[in-house]
């Protein structure tokens, strides 16, 4: 490397704000002291070697600092955490600051090499990689205990003296990403690179998988309309349409893993190394020695792990979902009723009744869901879980199967204890639209609503204050602290995930599902851009090279739909005639029939390849272009070495 930490200076004059650090009031000078020095020490020294300044206001320090750092700086950081940017020859290459020359639009004077979501990661990556030395505790707060090595951010986070980081954001392109993205309708794509850019790529490969979807769900719509039209009550004709769902779930799947590669080799994801994960920040335990890292740290036994997950949430769950089907037979007592009174009347009234008890039921799932997404957080944080990899896993286990069962038990009961088919349909219906409409109104609409009531009160205290310091930065920095935190794309792709189930499993019986999802889809794909430009904080960006276990989560998902669907296909009455003597042929052949789609189903996963042809070469390229320079550092080695 022709630079080191060393040369690098802690002063610049052209200081850019890239990060905010809010520290609780009242934090000990001392405390505030020993951390801005760790962050402006040189990395020889063990601090990160940035750029911090307080944000002086009317009212004085108000423990809120702007973190930034030099141009050099960033870019000796962009090769430690494994950036992967474009060269001059159009391949995709880690980048090193010895070879930043070979490097598409690299120039010592262009600060705009990286982009600012990138310097942001890079400046929280070194923020979190601040470890303790041989500090005992937090200077000014005795029991906040330190050890060689434990991280000071996390340390200072989990005693309470560190409130919140965030990155800053860049009013004039968010004002142009606004612009493009959602300022204007129009039929079209989305700037999924500018989005990139901007937010990282986690959030941009859900807005793409989002398009996808949305895309992929067309055919479906366009196939559910003439359905509905014709074939409203004859159920006979929905076995073609069933059939077409099986292929649909399946492809649509291994399409898109194609097109995440594509997408991810494009924004060089694709080729980053996995970091080793540290622990949690959360995690506690006994001191004790690393094995991997020969590092100290808390140590949790396994055992009591597993003790805390068989004997406490297994049986937390199950008590969960047997009250999610207790409810569930109210809701069938509440059809029952409502079913007398319209038979009783038979008026537009009674009519009307009839939807009622789905609505209900509709709003209880989604508050049942809601309650025990806080109950899933808190079990899986008490059963102590050392990486933040093996939390997630452990979260969306708990939060899919109470969804799943929660969301689908009613209408796999109707349409496989109670043969009820129409009550079926307006069962998926009132569900489906029901739950679009609450998740827009709770997920966007509200927290914009507040967010715009919070902005105002803001603008009127900051027009009221006399100060001679940066307005405009005070102004943006107070509001966006106050701001919602986005707690990334859970959320968002569990809702696609019922969509998929609700959409998939049984929109034989309601062809119009799809098309609901269609123009659902539309509105989110604004709404979700809206909250993420307007209502809430700026995340950090998070590069990864797909969507994770959501990916097992849809397919696990298409592999249910092809038994349900082959179940509803030999339920109906055309099947049905062509097995008048014996339903035990009938089942065996319903049976063989979905072990053979299952079976079509792996074929096809195993065919088709995950990564186009031309990105499987470019990826055998650098693998074999690192061995060959490996070979040649081995042999310079060797060389050396003998010659001395």
């Amino acid at each position: 490397m022709a630079e080191s930490w060393s040369f690098l200076d802690t002063f610049d004059p052209n200081f850019r704000p890239l990060v905010v650090i809010e520290l609780a009031k009242g934090t000990k000078e001392e405390t505030i002291d020993w951390f801005t020095k760790r962050i402006v020490d040189k990395k020889a020294n063990g601090g990160a070697q940035l750029l911090i300044k307080p944000l002086v206001t009317e009212n004085g320090n108000e423990n809120i600092y702007l973190v930034g750092a030099s141009h050099l700086r960033l870019l000796l950081g962009a090769e430690t955490v494994g950036l992967v940017k474009e060269c001059n020859d159009n391949s995709m290459r880690t980048f090193t600051y010895s070879s930043r020359k070979t490097f598409k639009d690299f120039a010592d004077d262009n600060h705009n090499f990286l982009t600012m979501a990138e310097g942001q990661y890079i400046i929280k990556h070194e923020l979190e990689n601040l470890r303790a030395k041989d500090e005992k505790m937090i200077p000014g707060y005795p029991q906040a205990k330190l050890y060689p090595g434990k991280s000071i951010v996390r340390r200072l986070l989990t005693s309470g003296v560190l409130v919140q980081i965030f990155p800053l954001h860049d009013r004039e392109e968010l004002k142009k990403l606004r612009h493009s993205w959602y300022g204007q309708v129009k039929v079209g794509y989305q700037p999924l690179d500018e989005i990139r850019c901007y937010f990282g790529e986690t959030v941009a490969l859900y807005f793409g998988f989002l398009e996808y979807f949305t895309f992929a769900l067309i055919p479906m719509a366009v196939i559910g309309i003439p359905y509905y039209v014709f074939a409203w009550e004859d159920y006979d004709k929905y076995v073609m349409f069933a059939t077409f769902n099986l292929l649909w779930s399946t492809v649509i799947l291994e399409v898109w893993k194609r097109i995440c590669a594509v997408m991810t080799y494009r924004w060089g994801t694709l080729l980053m190394k996995r970091q080793f994960e540290e622990p949690r920040p959360g995690f506690h335990g006994v001191l004790g020695i690393n094995p991997v890292t020969g590092r100290e740290e808390p140590v949790y036994s396994s055992i009591k792990r597993q003790i805390r997950i068989y004997l406490v949430s297994l049986p937390f769950v199950c008590l969960c979902l047997y009250f999610s089907l207790y409810v569930m037979m109210i809701y069938f007592d509440l059809e029952q009723w409502a079913l007398d009174y319209h038979e009783e009347n038979e008026s537009n009234f009674s009519s009307l009744m009839l939807f009622v008890p789905s609505i209900i039921y509709a709003v209880v799932i989604e508050i049942m869901n809601r309650i025990y997404r806080y109950a899933a957080e808190f079990l899986t944080s008490w059963e102590n879980h050392r990486l933040e990899s093996s939390y997630q896993n452990h979260l969306v286990l708990k939060v899919l199967v109470f969804n799943f069962l929660n969301c689908f038990a009613s209408l796999f009961y109707i349409a496989f204890v109670l043969f009820d088919m129409k009550l079926l349909r307006q069962s998926l219906a009132t569900l489906l639209i029901t739950s679009q409409i609450l998740n827009q109104f709770a997920e966007s609409l509200l927290p914009y609503w507040l967010q715009k009531r919070h902005k105002k009160r803001m603008k009127k205290r900051m027009c009221s204050l006399k100060t001679d310091v940066d307005l405009s930065l005070v102004e943006q920095v107070n509001l966006e602290k106050e701001m919602g935190t986005y707690f990334g794309t859970f959320d968002d792709y569990l809702e696609l995930f019922l969509q998929f189930g609700y959409v998939s499993l049984f929109s034989c019986v309601y062809p119009l599902a799809a098309v609901f999802a269609v123009l659902n889809n539309i509105t989110e794909i604004y709404s979700d851009a809206l909250k993420m430009c307007r209502v809430y904080k700026r995340p950090f960006a998070e590069p990864t090279a797909n969507i994770g276990v959501w990916q097992l989560a849809f397919e696990t998902m298409s592999v249910i739909s092809v038994v349900t669907n082959c179940i509803l296909i030999g339920m109906s009455p055309q099947v049905n005639a062509l097995f008048p003597d014996s339903k035990m042929d009938l089942i065996l052949t319903v049976a063989l029939v979905e072990h053979l789609l299952l079976a079509i189903k792996f074929i096809m996963a195993f065919v088709i390849p995950d990564k186009p042809r031309d990105i499987q070469i470019k990826l055998a390229q650098l693998e074999f272009e690192s061995l060959e320079a490996l070979k040649q550092q081995v042999r310079a080695t060797d060389m050396y070495n003998s010659e001395k």
